[in-house]
Parts: structure tokens; sequence; C-alpha cells
């Protein structure tokens, strides 16, 4: 039984509320502008390279898309080329902008000496982090070495697959962060066990998950709507298929997890993403401007595998369904969310 925190852990929403700004008409064209994503999708860095080794490059090839490694037993639906990584970055950057420009919500000490980044993609928080903590040694993993290789000297990245079982000593980490798992992670109580063991006494741990199926609060998304018959079904089929949830937040696996792995003073911070320039608070309509170019600029990216695993790889209509869909995703008249949760707690 794990141990619980004196006080109640009290979901929170730290954002205004969502609601849509007056809109005279629909203008599906005129939902975000490429030049507004500038140092979101760069790399620079400074000084220093990387640990990982030319023998681990070798992918694989789905319709001109490049994927991880077959090395791997891990199942990730998402491809690791140039086009997919522009889209991570554009996601570091709204998460970045969610939290005030903060790279964590946990209470993490100033001196923390050690850090862990799970499933680092491009590497570009372990980077940002290395760069606010040039004391702290900064470890970045992932499937792929899609790093770059110019970094801050405090920061390196491995090759590693973690929900197989971690090699990393115990009680190694200060703080280990988790981002955007969803659809990778078939065993969350393992994945934190793991988190749990290598995070030394008194350190943190940080979850942050998506549920990817699409809501609104006023009906905007219709019956008929592609997001309906086509989006928000295709996750939950997936899952049926790999035995890997997309409905991390729904299931409540991230709490659950952190519950019986062991930690205590486990806080829960809830918001809503929203997707497109809709809402009326201005930070949220710059978080879904950028929510919604992460989504356009690799569509394909998002969709293609699980298109593949559910309807088979010559059913028709793949092409059709993404350009209706990609109409609906610009449509400032359908006022569309997803829900982001971060879970954090403490070794004691």
């Amino acid at each position: 039984m794990a141990h619980q925190s004196t006080d109640p852990v009290t979901p929170s929403t730290p954002q205004p509320e969502l609601i849509p700004a007056p809109q005279a008409e629909d203008e599906p064209g005129d939902d975000f502008d490429d030049n507004d994503v500038d140092s979101a999708l760069g790399t620079d860095a400074a000084s220093s390279t990387n640990s990982i080794t030319e023998s681990i490059l070798e992918y694989r090839t789905i319709k001109g898309r490049t994927y991880h490694s077959e090395k791997h037993e891990s199942k990730y639906f998402t491809p690791n080329d140039e086009q997919q990584m522009q889209s991570q970055d554009i996601t570091h950057h709204y998460l970045t902008i969610m939290l005030d420009d903060k790279l964590f919500l946990a209470p993490i000490k100033d001196d923390i000496e050690k850090v862990l980044d799970v499933g680092t993609g491009t590497g570009i928080w372990s980077i940002d982090m290395g760069d606010q903590h040039p004391n702290a040694e900064v470890i970045g993993t992932d499937l792929s070495p899609t790093q770059p290789v110019w970094v801050p000297p405090n920061v390196k990245f491995e090759i590693d697959d973690c929900t197989k079982e971690w090699t990393w000593p115990d009680n190694t980490f200060d703080f280990i962060h988790m981002r955007y798992l969803f659809g990778a992670i078939a065993d969350w109580p393992g994945l934190l066990r793991n988190a749990f063991r290598c995070c030394k006494p008194g350190g943190w741990v940080q979850s942050c998950e998506c549920d990817v199926h699409m809501c609104s609060d006023d009906g905007t998304i219709k019956e008929n709507s592609v997001i309906t018959t086509f989006w928000n079904p295709l996750w939950r089929d997936m899952a049926k298929v790999l035995g890997h949830s997309f409905q991390v937040l729904e299931e409540r696996l991230q709490n659950t997890s952190f519950e019986a792995a062991g930690f205590v003073d486990i806080k829960e911070v809830n918001f809503k993403l929203p997707i497109g320039g809709w809402a009326k608070d201005r930070k949220l309509a710059e978080i879904g401007e950028y929510t919604l170019l992460t989504m356009i600029n690799d569509l394909e990216g998002y969709t293609l595998v699980p298109w593949n695993i559910v309807h088979g790889e010559n059913a028709p209509g793949y092409g059709e369904t993404l350009a209706l869909l990609s109409k609906e995703l610009k449509s400032k008249s359908i006022h569309k969310y997803m829900k982001v949760r971060y879970v954090y707690g403490r070794k004691p």
C-alpha cells in the first residue's frame, strides 16, 4: 500500500476558462501563420557531443517515412524523421507557454545533480534543462538518435527503451521527467516502479500526458464530423490492437501508477489544450495556434501507422479523410480541445 501525503490530492486547473472568442464567420484557412514559429523549431546549442553510436542509425521505412529501428520491440506509432521532429519541437514550445515558461511543475531543489529525461525526442527539453541548471548532469533517452550533436556540456543522449527494465542503479536521479508517452507504454505501473527505484530519496518524478480524444464544451464537434467518425475512434481502436492505452488521463494511469509505486506528495494539474486560435483568452489562443501547427505540420505522421493498423494498408480513403480532418482542425467554428495532465510525486 503506497503512503499518501497528509494533504489530499486535489486536482487543479491553473488556466483561464476556455471559451471561444466572438467569431462572425468561419475562416478555415486563417488559423495559423507559419512565421509565428521560430525559436521553437531551433535545435542550436553549444559544445560537446552525445554518446550515440552510428550502429543505431537503422530505421524502418513505411511509405517514405522513417520509424524507430526494428532492434527495438517497442511499438511506437510516430515517425522519427525531420518533419515529425519539427512537430515535437513545436509541442515543447506550446507546453512551455502553458506552464508560463517553466519546464516543470515539481518543486525540485536548485542544487540538483542528476536529471533523466525519458523519451527525450528531439532533446529540446533536456537542452533547455541543461541550460537552466548548468551544474546538473542531464541525460535524455529515446529509441532513436534524433537529437542534435552540439549540446550544452552537461547534457548527453543515450539510446534506451523505457519499457524494458531500467539499467540505472538505485537512487541515481534527483529528478526524472517523462512527457507524452501515450501509446508507447503497455505497463504504466512497471514504468513508475522503475522511476521510483532510480529516483533518489527526496527526489521527484513528473509525468505529462495528453488524451488525444478531442472534446468541445459547446457541441461544435458534430456527430457526423471527421473528428467524431475518424479521429476519436482511431485511438481507441489502436489501443485494442496494440494493448497500449491512448486514454492515459481517462484511465488515470499516471495517478494510480504513482500511488502504487510508493510516491508521496502526489499532485495532479490539469489543462485544456485548445486546437486552433479560437479561444477568447490570448494565451490560450496562442497555445491553440501552436497546437494546430503541430498537427497540421505532420498530420500524416500522426495517422499513417494507426490507419494501416486499424483499417489496413490498402484501405481506400486515407488521403480524402486526412483532407477533411485538416479542414476541421483549421476551422475556428469548431471549438475543439484535448486534455493534458501533469502528475508529480516525491520518493520518500
